[in-house]
């Protein structure tokens, strides 16, 4: 049995897909493309396909990951081209790696975000954004199944910062007043911290509050970095499984040399 993992993205007015209505798309894609996929025992059989961390409705990202379990081998890149074109655009498949390691899910330990704030000048983003780094502890709260339930945001956010805004016009901007950019690294913790209570928490701690709901982008997730503060790519040991080893790069390039090169 094969296992490929691909990284996927939701752009546009796919971001407003619901994880379960992109479960169904996708199946739906397996079927079309013909991929033969392994299935799970029992009397409902399902295909193998696991996901991992799911950006929530309604933010977009760049960086969403899955595997799929196959019952025979396939090329990961041509796997990869038929099954983007079987979803519509905004959900494309950009990468496929052959599984090669373990734990994909482990490696996923934190996110990178931008978030754009229409309506809110830069100085006054930077402000709140020095006011929240400087703050010991940023209660917020979210209401779920069990009710509202209150948490510290400020612990999760390795990094937030206020970038440059684009010069380049963005087709999906309400309007051409001011606009902030601000760049998030937030770790993978519990309870989730998530975009929106970032901002839940900017509205705390400097009463920043935009005009218009900020539109969110995961950028990309993977192993935290503590040291050099980055967010690496999750499928890089897959990738380098399948390199030689230096020893291995070393003896293949002796055994090219012909006998008796270099003798005088």
């Amino acid at each position: 049995m094969q296992r490929i993992r691909l990284r996927y993205t939701k752009r546009g007015r796919l971001r407003f897909t619901s994880h379960r209505d992109f479960q169904r798309a996708f199946e739906r894609a397996l079927r079309r493309a013909e991929v033969p996929m392994a299935y799970s025992a029992g009397f409902t059989p399902h295909p193998k396909v696991s996901y991992a961390n799911a950006a929530p409705t309604g933010t977009g990202s760049e960086a969403e990951f899955l595997e799929i379990a196959l019952a025979e081998a396939r090329d990961p890149e041509k796997l990869r081209a038929l099954l983007d074109e079987s979803l519509p655009a905004g959900l494309d498949i950009i990468d496929a790696v052959e599984a090669r390691t373990s734990g994909l899910a482990d490696r996923l330990t934190a996110s990178v975000w931008e978030l754009r704030l229409d309506g809110v000048g830069a100085e006054e983003a930077g402000r709140a954004v020095s006011a929240f780094l400087a703050a010991e502890s940023v209660e917020v709260s979210r209401r779920g199944k069990n009710g509202l339930r209150t948490f510290d945001a400020r612990p999760a956010v390795a990094a937030l910062e206020t970038l440059p805004e684009p010069t380049r016009p963005q087709a999906d901007r309400p309007g051409d007043g001011p606009c902030a950019i601000l760049r998030l690294v937030v770790r993978h913790v519990t309870p989730a911290v998530r975009p929106d209570d970032v901002l839940s928490g900017l509205r705390a701690v400097a009463d920043l509050a935009p005009p218009v709901p900020a539109a969110v982008t995961r950028l990309a997730q993977g192993l935290f970095d503590e040291e050099s503060g980055t967010v690496t790519d999750p499928l890089a040991p897959d990738r380098e499984a399948v390199r030689p080893a230096p020893s291995e790069a070393a003896g293949t390039a002796a055994a090219k040399v012909p006998e008796g090169a270099g003798s005088a």
